[in-house]
């Protein structure tokens, strides 16, 4: 079955016939990494540990921006941390030191997630609850998929279930209930 393509949210509140696309995307991708940054260091106060909102910022900027430029967003992210050493993670530790962490796994994860959601966004899953949720419960599984298993080679599986995946799961369900909401409430919006 063939799907049609549909617009994404960056492409509605910024047509690419409008200006150079190159630098439309570029301040998309910008954009992008200052909000990933900004949700890196907010921790929001949850049962059992408190939670960052950057897994649910990657599910947005994948929704919003489709799969190639959510790719491109995080590739930045994760060049502006690793190679560039900006302090844009979570905690302190920037640059190169990052790949020794067991979390290095969720920022690589961030890859997966955001082209998968923004693959399933521009086939229309961001425009009703039900597909949103969807989408969004896949992208949040390949986060804690590839996170969890970056972190069983770091440090071993004993402790990652209860340290790296069980702490996080009441909050990102709650992650994915609002972004699932999110995104169609965001097209309603658009459409008005």
């Amino acid at each position: 079955m063939r799907h049609e393509h549909t617009q994404t949210i960056s492409a509605v509140l910024w047509p690419a016939h409008t200006s150079n696309t190159f630098l439309r995307n570029a301040v998309w991708a910008f954009v992008g990494t200052l909000f990933l940054a900004i949700s890196a260091k907010v921790q929001v106060p949850f049962y059992p540990v408190p939670v960052t909102m950057q897994s649910f910022v990657v599910l947005i900027l994948g929704a919003s921006f489709g799969w190639r430029l959510g790719l491109a967003t995080i590739a930045l992210y994760l060049f502006e941390g690793l190679v560039l050493g900006l302090p844009v993670f979570a905690g302190e530790t920037a640059g190169a030191a990052y790949l020794l962490k067991p979390s290095m796994g969720y920022l690589v994860s961030y890859l997966a997630a955001a082209g998968t959601v923004g693959y399933l966004a521009e086939r229309g899953y961001d425009r009703t609850p039900l597909k949103a949720l969807l989408m969004m419960s896949i992208g949040a599984v390949l986060i804690l998929a590839i996170g969890a298993g970056w972190a069983v080679y770091v440090i071993g599986v004993e402790k990652v279930w209860a340290f790296y995946v069980a702490p996080f799961l009441y909050g990102d369900a709650l992650k994915v209930a609002l972004a699932a909401t999110t995104l169609p409430t965001a097209w309603k919006l658009l459409g008005r």
